[in-house]
């Protein structure tokens, strides 16, 4: 039972406390001779995904429709024929758009429920993928509007994409996630409300969906993974509206991403296999080598060396045909020595101490920004300890935790904890200093 954001989002809109609905429900069942009682306990059961039983439903959207001035429908609420919210590719596009803008509006808004809803699995996660591959498309993504949007609200939408992302890299997910949602509610969605031919359209479903995504990783840097996938499912739709296969394919590695963290290896192998597949001829080489060594190691992880090679090789000879300046943005995480960081982990999966080490070293002599200096510090720290190189590993811990300190992020706590733990079992000479360092990046609030 998920959250029902779009009840909520209504609700604010309305202004209407959770009493207030609740008595005008039982109102209106007076005047079909019905005998309610509810109070605001009962409405807050349905916000957290409960559906009403009988007329009550409708008598929900009599209410905010009186409310409003203008009619509100079972599927405006989440209430819809299946009984459940509806996901992010259910409908037409403007019905999206407006279950879409709800999830913003309550993330920012901070409702309950919202940041705690647990990421889907099985057929829930694999359809907004299937979705994006397979027909139909979308013919035509104009939109009568009040405002016409223009080629400078565009500009101000990716030029947010960029600032919102180095944020990201510099202070962590927590930090950010907050100011790209409400940059979205202000900006994005009454872009997406306004009035744009089909070409404009696809331009500006392109900018939202990479804003988007941003928020999404932001939340995945959270530790809020069922809101995560929520948007990167939102993110999958709108670059399916833009037409950009391209884009699609980074949001998929994004989804691999996270289903290698929550070890759901079989499943990023799968999605992974999607976005090469259907991206095709639009895929750059920098995203089909990242896609390629994410399936290694989920190969890796899942034992198979033979296939986690063989995509190894295939991540590296892609990492050898990207030309800097011919890449879209989005793709700019594909840095130099990415690659070498995930062949690095796939291969430490396989036992591969020695070559892992090499890959490792090799991605933390190559320029970063600082976020993912931290992680490919930790990551030569973890192999130097599992190769016995104690003192290596407690030197490379402290310019890790150096490197770490006044980042929000629960990825890079995670690491730091870990080679915390490794370094202190290890009782080498260097662990208290480090220690302490790594301490003291963690007493950074979240």
């Amino acid at each position: 039972m998920q959250p029902n954001t779009l009840l909520d989002a209504v609700l604010a809109e309305a202004g209407m406390s959770h009493a207030g609905l609740a008595a005008h429900v039982n109102a209106a069942g007076r005047a079909r001779g019905l005998r309610l009682r509810y109070e605001h306990t009962a409405v807050a059961r349905w916000l957290k995904g409960q559906r009403p039983r009988g007329q009550v439903p409708d008598l929900i959207c009599e209410v905010l429709t009186a409310r409003l001035r203008r009619p509100v429908t079972l599927d405006d609420i989440g209430l819809g024929v299946s009984g459940e919210p509806a996901g992010a590719h259910t409908g037409s596009l403007t019905g999206f758009v407006e279950r879409a803008t709800a999830l913003w509006r309550c993330d920012e808004q901070q409702r309950p429920g919202v940041r705690a809803v647990p990421a889907v699995t099985g057929t829930p996660a694999v359809m907004p993928v299937w979705e994006w591959e397979n027909p139909p498309e979308d013919a035509d993504v104009s939109r009568e509007g009040r405002h016409r949007v223009t080629d400078a609200d565009i500009a101000l939408l990716r030029a947010a994409r960029t600032h919102y992302e180095q944020m990201y890299r510099k202070t962590g997910g927590v930090a950010t996630r907050g100011r790209v949602v409400g940059f979205l509610n202000a900006e994005a969605a009454p872009l997406l409300r306004g009035g744009y031919t089909d070409a404009t359209g696809r331009l500006l479903h392109r900018a939202t969906a990479a804003l988007v995504a941003i928020a999404g990783i932001c939340a995945y840097d959270s530790d809020a993974h069922g809101l995560a996938q929520r948007y990167f499912h939102q993110a999958l739709r709108l670059a399916k509206a833009s037409g950009d296969r391209a884009l699609g394919a980074y949001v998929i590695a994004l989804l691999v991403n996270q289903s290698l963290f929550l070890r759901e290896h079989r499943q990023a192998i799968a999605f992974a296999e999607a976005a090469l597949r259907a991206a095709g001829a639009d895929l750059t080489p920098a995203l089909a080598s990242d896609l390629h060594a994410m399936q290694a190691k989920a190969y890796a992880r899942l034992g198979d060396g033979t296939n986690a090679r063989v995509c190894i090789r295939r991540a590296e000879d892609a990492a050898a045909r990207i030309r800097r300046g011919s890449e879209p943005e989005e793709t700019g995480y594909v840095q130099p020595g990415l690659i070498d960081v995930q062949v690095a982990e796939a291969l430490l999966s396989l036992g591969d101490l020695r070559a892992a080490g090499e890959h490792a070293a090799a991605a933390v002599d190559r320029p970063a920004h600082d976020r993912g200096r931290v992680h490919r510090l930790a990551l030569l720290s973890e192999i130097e300890l599992r190769r016995g190189n104690a003192d290596t590993a407690a030197v490379t811990a402290v310019r890790m935790a150096e490197q770490a300190r006044g980042m929000e992020s629960r990825r890079v706590r995670d690491r730091l904890r870990t080679v915390r733990e490794q370094l202190v079992r290890s009782g080498c000479a260097g662990t208290a200093e480090a220690a302490e360092l790594i301490d003291g990046a963690l007493r950074v609030p979240m």
